[in-house]
């Protein structure tokens, strides 16, 4: 039997932090930490974060993919500031097209985004030597350590990024409230480039504590850095001082592990319940802090958004594991999440070496699986943390300031253990947050049927069920939830966001995959029961209290959109993705022709791309949005056992946003080449590779596009028997073959938005 002890209630101590954690800008607005959650102007606000490599992208393509970024409920954006992005020779800065961070830093601000800069000077990142130049390695001082040569280079670096980023802080109006110091010190290192593969040299990891963290940070303030508060990485034993936000994470997929490690990936940890913000549990797996975990809040950095392939562990990133890692997160006493990475890149080339990534992954891509691809594309982790974002920010003022309730034994879940139910509560007073989750990493996981949960509360009982969860999905189920006055007891259902019409408060519900939705009220009400297109409307009365209840199924949920336009929610339904700034709405699809439906009618109208087909109701209306039919054949030569060309009509551009290319192959791994120079490369995996062209249009007139496929070699030797130190490889068999190769356009239609009478009749 599934049963939580809620009898004795836990009573918070919640308190501002102070000085150390505090901003003010120009206007008198303030953000700041309680020891719970992150605050703005005073009231809970839930910070989702969002890494974001301004370097690893075009600057051409910041601006949409921000957007994305904002449509998809981030509100914070973190990036790297990589030393050797910008000073590979020492002393000449570049900070110039990709690398302009002042300009990525106002665009975040255009979208109303608030950021966090990690300015290293290590940050790792599967960058060349951690994001540390060559030219520090043969200099006279041990890196990361207190010593005057490396402060020295590292005050300049500081100086430097503070120039980019004057009147940018958020003292200044500016988005920036945060600025990570250091990563991971003392835990965590990577290789110095420069010997890896003959004497294997690694970076140190540092030795000098607080005192070397403090010191990075009181350059950055002596420099112009000066920022409401400094973070640090925690976990792992990493330095984490008082004065300094300790952020955590968490990944399911380690592909570090393979250094020392042979076999399948184990299942970890990370799918099963904690509570990180309770001193009675000082440590929980990886969470080890050095300080009383109720006196900072539980907040994260690096959960895993996605996950980069190494050359020794290739795999296809399970997209539900980042929706599953946030509910986890989140039950856990998390109001703060942290997604590393959340927009993919591809690494910039540099002069002296022309490749700064990591050894161990590709030279170039760091798409990392992430929720926006390395070329925009969407993936199903950003479609699933939609309705998980917009719950969190709409109901930040009762879930915030919730405390976290587990049954007994859940953190003794084995993760192999596909049979208990794996639940969590939040709650305060009485009323809060049912979390369960039926995702694990590494497993096959089967579906949940017909199950119950016993709430035992200080002066009720509450059966929530029969609940049933489809295999890999997670929820959030809420009990005595107020709508409008009208007390729910509990749903099968998980609220996504709330809004009036016509001073009746109206809540849109998702349905999880393999739930059977349901609504059971506290005391008798009068429900009128509607289908809609897509779902059910309740339209709820309790004596003089009423509410509108919508559900949508997990499947229409993936592909809802919110906009807020002149006050008034927006809810748009389609497979593109959707756009919107600057006054502007556009649809980014892949499609000649997409469906979009629209709630409420009047908000948009038709033109020559977008035709209304359908008034379903009288609130949602449906349209067609049509591109420009085209198509572009592409014809591929072999010119060697694993070599090929592939040859690109030269108009391969003409109205579209963007053409994919998409590779079919088997291999090693897979190079691609504009007369002799890599524009991309990727590590075999099973998954079709993917490279954008756009920015090749013009070097792809006059000359194909070379792909060669390293292979992979059975009962490969190096015959060295000649006495003439002559070397010569011999394979017995050698797997690399080009299947197919096609492209896929990629369109913009821009939407005529208006601003009609918005929500004209009551219900929807």
């Amino acid at each position: 039997m599934n049963r939580i002890n809620l009898k004795t209630p836990k009573h918070e101590n919640i308190y501002p932090l102070g000085k150390n954690f505090t901003g003010k800008n120009p206007t008198g607005e303030t953000i700041d930490f309680t020891n719970y959650y992150f605050r703005k102007n005073e009231k809970p606000m839930f910070g989702i974060s969002g890494e974001f490599h301004f370097s690893r992208c075009e600057d051409s393509e910041w601006n949409d993919e921000l957007s994305k970024m904002k449509q998809c409920g981030i509100n914070i954006v973190s990036t790297y500031i990589f030393w050797n992005h910008h000073e590979e020779t020492e002393g000449v800065f570049c900070f110039e097209g990709r690398r302009n961070v002042r300009r990525f830093i106002q665009l975040c601000q255009e979208n109303e985004m608030l950021v966090i800069i990690r300015v290293g000077p290590f940050n790792h990142g599967e960058a060349r030597n951690g994001g540390l130049p060559d030219w520090l390695y043969g200099k006279p001082f041990e890196v990361r350590e207190m010593n005057d040569g490396f402060l020295n280079c590292t005050r300049m670096l500081y100086a430097k990024i503070a120039q980019q980023l004057k009147g940018l802080y958020y003292k200044d109006g500016g988005p920036i409230i945060g600025a990570q110091i250091e990563n991971e010190y003392q835990h965590s290192s990577a290789p110095w480039e420069m010997t890896t593969g003959v004497a294997n040299e690694w970076i140190k990891a540092g030795n000098d504590g607080d005192a070397y963290m403090y010191k990075l940070r009181d350059i950055a303030k002596e420099v112009g850095i000066d920022v409401p508060f400094y973070t640090c990485t925690a976990w792992g034993g990493a330095v984490a001082p008082s004065e300094m936000m300790p952020l955590w994470g968490g990944y399911s997929y380690r592909p570090w592990i393979y250094n020392s490690y042979t076999g399948p990936h184990p299942a970890t940890d990370e799918y099963v319940y904690s509570d990180f913000h309770n001193n009675e549990m000082k440590e929980c797996r990886e969470f080890k802090p050095d300080y009383n975990p109720e006196d900072k809040p539980y907040a994260c950095c690096e959960m895993g958004g996605g996950m980069q392939c190494s050359y020794n562990y290739r795999f296809q990133f399970a997209y539900k594991s980042v929706d599953a890692m946030a509910n986890i997160k989140m039950a856990s006493g998390c109001n703060f999440l942290g997604y590393y990475v959340f927009k993919g890149g591809t690494n910039p080339k540099g002069n002296s070496p022309e490749f700064l990534n990591e050894g161990q992954v590709p030279k170039l891509s760091y798409d990392y699986q992430a929720a926006i691809g390395e070329f925009g594309q969407l993936r199903e982790s950003y479609k699933r943390l939609k309705p998980l974002h917009f719950f969190s920010t709409e109901f930040s003022d009762q879930l915030c300031d919730t405390i976290t309730y587990l049954p007994q034994e859940a953190t003794q879940i084995d993760p192999t253990d596909l049979d208990t139910l794996r639940f969590a509560v939040r709650m305060k007073e009485n009323k809060g947050f049912l979390f369960i989750n039926n995702f694990q990493d590494h497993v096959i996981t089967k579906d949940k049927n017909n199950e119950m949960v016993t709430l035992e509360l200080e002066k009720e009982t509450i059966e929530v069920g029969p609940i049933s969860l489809a295999a890999d999905e997670n929820c959030i189920l809420p009990f005595n939830m107020d709508l409008g006055g009208i007390n729910l007891k509990y749903a099968l259902a998980q609220p996504v966001t709330r809004w009036k019409e016509d001073g009746i408060e109206h809540f849109l519900f998702m349905v999880p995959e393999g739930m059977n939705e349901k609504f059971v009220f506290e005391k008798e009400v009068h429900a009128e029961e509607m289908n809609h297109q897509f779902g059910k409307v309740y339209k709820v009365s309790e004596g003089t209290h009423k509410c509108v209840i919508v559900t949508l199924p997990r499947i229409q949920m993936n592909n809802c959109y919110q906009l807020d336009h002149d006050g008034k929610k927006i809810f748009m339904i389609t497979e593109a993705s959707v756009l919107e700034g600057n006054g502007e709405l556009r649809l980014e699809t892949t499609g000649e022709k997409t469906t979009i439906f629209v709630y409420p009618t009047n908000v948009i109208k038709e033109s020559d791309c977008v035709i209304k087909k359908n008034q379903v109701n009288d609130k949602w209306e449906e349209f067609e949005v049509i591109s420009e039919k085209k198509s572009v054949p592409v014809s591929i030569n072999q010119i060697g056992s694993t070599r090929y060309t592939i040859q690109i009509p030269q108009n391969f551009m003409d109205g579209v946003k963007e053409a994919i290319l998409q590779i079919h192959y088997d291999g090693d791994i897979g190079q691609a080449f504009i007369d002799g120079d890599m524009i991309h490369d990727n590590f075999c995996n099973g998954a079709i590779w993917e490279i954008g062209l756009k920015k090749y249009v013009d070097r792809l007139k006059d000359t194909p596009l070379t792909i060669y496929i390293v292979p992979l070699k059975k009962g490969a030797k190096v015959n060295v028997e000649s006495a003439m130190a002559a070397r010569k490889e011999e394979v017995d068999e050698i797997t690399g073959q080009l299947y197919l190769a096609e492209i896929m356009l990629v369109y913009e239609v821009k939407i005529p938005f208006i601003s009609a009478k918005l929500f004209p009749e009551e219900g929807i």
